[in-house]
């Protein structure tokens, strides 16, 4: 993707948006002073330019029983068959995020599961299933930290 052109105030929208993505367009626009019409259409053009790639509402995998996060590399026998591979991982519920590698993986997958029986469970019936030469799997202990990447360091 080509790097998109923003001005200031396009990259201070970004800002207020990654700190608190629930903030009204209006208090948005005080604090820049501009007005909330002036933000409605600014963000209009970042989304259409893929920029922002819209909202999510974040949960937390914990607070739903998913206690156990896992992330599983993935080794294909034939790297010509990522389609299929991927076809059948977006069948399983529980792996929330794919990638495309370099390195000693093919395919990584994030994993999260209710335990670890669960984990082992999804390993057997879904991932050995898949035209694997081999997978590992890293357990995560405990997130440390997420964020955004830095904004205002394009002004």
């Amino acid at each position: 993707m080509n790097r998109q052109q923003l001005d200031k105030i396009d990259l201070q929208i970004l800002q207020k948006l990654a700190e608190d993505g629930r903030k009204p367009y209006l208090e948005i626009a005080r604090e820049l002073g501009v007005s909330g019409a002036a933000i409605h259409q600014r963000l209009q053009r970042l989304t259409s330019k893929d920029v922002v790639k819209g909202t999510e509402c974040l949960i937390n995998p914990a607070a739903l029983g998913y206690d156990t996060c896992a992330y599983i590399g993935i080794l294909l026998t034939d790297p010509t068959k990522y389609n299929k591979v991927i076809e059948e991982l977006e069948k399983i519920p529980e792996v929330v995020e794919c990638h495309f590698t370099t390195g000693q993986y093919d395919l990584f997958t994030k994993v999260v599961a209710r335990n670890n029986d669960h984990l082992l469970e999804i390993i057997r019936n879904n991932f050995q299933r898949l035209d694997a030469m081999r997978t590992e799997t890293l357990i995560s202990f405990k997130e440390v930290f997420k964020r955004q990447i830095p904004i205002m360091d394009n002004l």
